[in-house]
């Protein structure tokens, strides 16, 4: 089975069991690392409800293990690990970044833009297919995200 549809299958199973538990799927991937393969599973709960725990992620990893089983869509050989997307989760969707507005921001370019390639500062606005970012001189980044290579969280303590 092609990679996509790995995840497609996988959020699908997921979509009513998330719902139940008051849980939300930020992302899933199924990548290749050296002879392995995964699928990985980025649970979240909606904004201002609290964080993924532990005893979060064993719970949607059973569920989905059983449902995957039971379906076998994977040729290979693969591990599945469910996580939250942590402190400095990554923005890979439109939706994340409008999430986000408000939160200060690092991203790394493609291409170098005025001379830099990696821009920290806060989301400013999410329209379309592009963002506005203000850096700390005040800078306004006007961004598309053709334009990102990648975009996260930026951790401050």
């Amino acid at each position: 089975m092609a990679k996509k549809k790995i995840t497609v299958l996988a959020d699908e199973l997921l979509s009513g069991f998330l719902q139940e538990e008051g849980l939300e799927l930020y992302h899933s991937e199924f990548v290749k690392e050296g002879r392995d393969w995964f699928l990985r599973i980025y649970i979240d709960k909606p904004e201002g409800e609290g964080y993924i725990g532990t005893e979060d992620c064993e719970k949607v990893s059973r569920f989905l293990s059983e449902k995957l089983d039971e379906a076998d869509p994977v040729e290979q050989n693969y591990y599945l690990e469910v996580s939250s997307p942590g402190m400095d989760r990554e923005l890979i969707k439109p939706e994340h970044y409008r999430r986000y507005v408000g939160s200060e921001v690092e991203i790394r370019l493609y291409k170098g833009k005025d001379g830099t390639k990696n821009i920290q500062g806060v989301l400013q606005e999410m329209d379309g297919d592009s963002i506005k970012v203000q850096d700390h001189d005040g800078k306004e980044w006007h961004l598309q995200l053709a334009e990102i290579a990648k975009a996260k969280l930026a951790v401050i303590f």
